[in-house]
């Protein structure tokens, strides 16, 4: 298997700056040598409805969520890309994380825990980048919010699922911003991309 990163899109409007930042981090994996596999959730019309059966770690999985689990199991980095939606991912990406990230795979529990402890990480992935994009001012993001998706990503999923390199960007305000503006950010997302993950070979 190739050097892959799985790349994950959340956003509804195919002509959305998300959109052109996922264009963009394909491009530039593939350029660099990158297997790339991605998924544009809405479009693919992935089901974030997570069945009671499919809590348990040896539980009942369909068959397509059984593949989104094996390349992420089998990803050597990992890139999302959505909107800031009251401080949260969209619905559609939040229930892929929920059907996606399953114990025995994403992460387990020291033998004897019952599931109050802190996880153990399982991903391969070593890296991830995640995009982001709002309507709301930084300093005002920073002021009143705290930043909930800073959180979310790099404390509460991808560190508690081993994946320790978490390099992360909000771009605002995207409403208000003017198409050179949207070009130096889609030219910053190539670059952090490049930078973060710049030599397939050693994954």
């Amino acid at each position: 298997m190739p050097p892959t990163i799985l790349v994950v899109l959340g956003h509804p409007d195919s002509g959305s700056f998300n959109h052109a930042i996922a264009r963009v981090v394909c491009h530039a994996l593939q350029s660099q040598g990158w297997r790339v596999v991605f998924h544009d959730l809405y479009a693919e019309g992935f089901d974030p409805l997570l069945p009671s059966a499919e809590i348990a770690e040896h539980g009942p999985v369909p068959d397509d969520v059984r593949r989104h689990c094996r390349e992420l199991a089998e990803a050597d980095g990992i890139v999302i890309i959505h909107p800031n939606w009251w401080g949260q991912p969209p619905a559609i990406l939040k229930g892929w994380i929920d059907r996606v990230f399953r114990p025995g795979l994403a992460y387990r529990f020291e033998e004897g825990d019952g599931g109050e402890g802190v996880p153990m990480g399982l991903l391969k992935a070593k890296a991830a980048l995640i995009f982001n994009t709002s309507n709301t001012p930084d300093p005002r993001e920073q002021a009143v919010f705290g930043d909930p998706l800073e959180a979310l990503w790099k404390r509460c999923i991808l560190d508690l699922c081993g994946v320790k390199n978490v390099r992360r960007r909000m771009f605002s305000v995207v409403c208000t911003s003017t198409p050179a503006q949207r070009e130096n950010w889609l030219h910053e997302v190539n670059q952090m991309t490049v930078e973060l993950f710049a030599n397939p070979e050693n994954g």
